[in-house]
């Protein structure tokens, strides 16, 4: 098989991460309840895993590191924590499910800043016409449909001077861009541990400003236990219940193989078999490829749409080849409706560290073949 699903799980992963979770099934017990060895050796995880995450997104106290089971968990805390009902909240055209329905939840007053696909200046514009007044804002770094790296650096300074706390959603940016947590002055962002910081599922990370966030879930947290609420202070506050002490380890893991590799080299490989990719791909007619002109525009991520053929068959008849991809709206209605591929959807290539070059030609091959049949 030919893995190019990355964007919606990184099912390649260094070595280390399995490994790092069977040795903490097998060695570590609940961080916090204890001082005897394995729940020493379980605390140890968790602080390394946020120091590592820390330094990568500099972040100056890894105690505003909270450990989350997904992007979606932290960013309904960090939403809730600053939206309520009726408050106005300006939002960028490619938003995923995990921010829209949590607003729409809390019964917020959508206002999309919608721009042009692969067209940073007019992201800016849009943010700039809408912030005055609003109680939040949210923006993705990187749009999981078309892999567009949005201008979350100047949108985070225009927020700064419009007193707007800023949400990022990171979840696909996190691995392959960086992310100056402290330096942007965000409230919050938040990323998932399993697509490119290459951990397993059921693990999350929130990064946030202070200790000001409310809490999603309310129980133990081996601190401050005589008292009914929860503690002041992070990561306490946000991390209710037992540890996923084995996620911890995997994506720990991970984090570390980054930091080796180094994020600009990620994205260096991730962009060379994209470019490989949509070259081969040119030779078959009757496929739509959403490409920017500006290769810094976008990361490893390619969605497509065929003539004649939906997206779902399309799909559908890479996975009988041997080519595992993403088909239909990927939890994204908002992105396809600003891009105009809503009643379509598209077909998604995303590339990971662990692809090769073979890889991409033969899978480009194969798409462009689904295209003539």
């Amino acid at each position: 098989m030919i893995y190019l699903d990355s964007a919606a799980t990184s099912l390649l992963k260094p070595a280390a991460v399995p490994y790092a979770m069977a040795r903490a099934v097998r060695t570590m017990a609940s961080p916090g309840r204890g001082a005897y060895d394995s729940a020493m050796a379980a605390a140890d995880t968790l602080l390394d895993c946020r120091l590592a995450l820390a330094d990568l997104f500099c972040v100056r106290d890894p105690a505003r590191v909270v450990l989350t089971s997904s992007a979606t968990h932290g960013l309904n805390i960090a939403i809730r924590s600053l939206v309520g009902p009726g408050d106005r909240v300006v939002i960028s055209g490619y938003e995923h499910n995990a921010v829209w329905r949590p607003l729409h939840a809390v019964g917020a007053r959508i206002d999309v800043a919608a721009s042009s696909l692969f067209r940073p200046e007019e992201a800016v514009r849009a943010f700039r016409e809408r912030l005055d007044g609003a109680k939040a804002a949210v923006c993705t770094q990187v749009s999981n449909v078309f892999g567009y790296i949005l201008p979350v650096e100047r949108i985070a300074a225009l927020c700064r001077d419009a007193g707007v706390p800023l949400i990022v959603d990171a979840s696909q940016g996190a691995g392959c861009l960086g992310l100056d947590f402290d330096g942007m002055g965000c409230a919050f962002a938040a990323m998932p541990g399993h697509k490119g910081l290459l951990g397993p599922q059921g693990t999350g990370v929130l990064l946030c400003s202070d200790a000001s966030a409310e809490p999603l879930l309310a129980g133990g947290t081996g601190s401050l236990s005589a008292e009914a609420d929860m503690p002041a202070f992070l990561p306490d506050r946000l991390e209710a219940g037992t540890h996923n002490v084995p996620g911890a380890a995997g994506l720990l893991e991970g984090v570390r193989w980054l930091a080796r590799r180094t994020l600009p080299a990620v994205l260096a490989h991730e962009r060379e078999l994209l470019a490989a990719f949509s070259r081969r791909l040119e030779r078959y007619p009757g496929v739509r490829q959403y490409l920017a002109r500006d290769s810094v525009c976008q990361t490893g991520v390619l969605s497509v749409s065929y003539d004649g053929v939906d997206c779902e068959t399309a799909a559908a008849r890479l996975a009988e080849r041997g080519v595992a991809v993403r088909a239909g709206l990927h939890c994204a209605p908002l992105a396809h409706r600003t891009a105009g591929t809503l009643d379509t959807g598209t077909v998604r290539f995303s590339f990971s560290p662990f692809n090769t070059l073979a890889e991409a030609l033969a899978a480009a091959d194969i798409a462009g073949e689904v295209s003539i049949h």
